[in-house]
């Protein structure tokens, strides 16, 4: 995935908070997820076209964490959301 090309959400998923987790629901697949922590601000993120680096900048913004650990975990994050076809 490119660090600069802009990515959205492109599946309408079913999600519901709960404590802070994100519980999703794909019916079209029939599989459930749950999100927690940043995980939420990156699928809140996700509602509009955004690229990956903008998602790390901001979450550095936010979290105090390593820019490489950060963007491994967003890169991973995203890797699952392509695998599911949710971007």
């Amino acid at each position: 995935m490119e660090m600069d090309k802009k990515i959205k959400l492109t599946k309408d998923i079913n999600v519901t908070e709960l404590d802070g987790e994100k519980v999703m629901v794909d019916f079209e697949t029939g599989k459930y997820f749950i999100i927690k922590g940043c995980g939420n601000d990156i699928w809140d993120m996700l509602g509009n076209e955004i690229s990956p680096n903008e998602i790390i900048d901001k979450l550095l913004s936010e979290y105090d964490v390593s820019r490489e650990e950060c963007t491994q975990s967003v890169m991973d994050f995203l890797g699952k959301m392509e695998e599911y076809n949710f971007i």
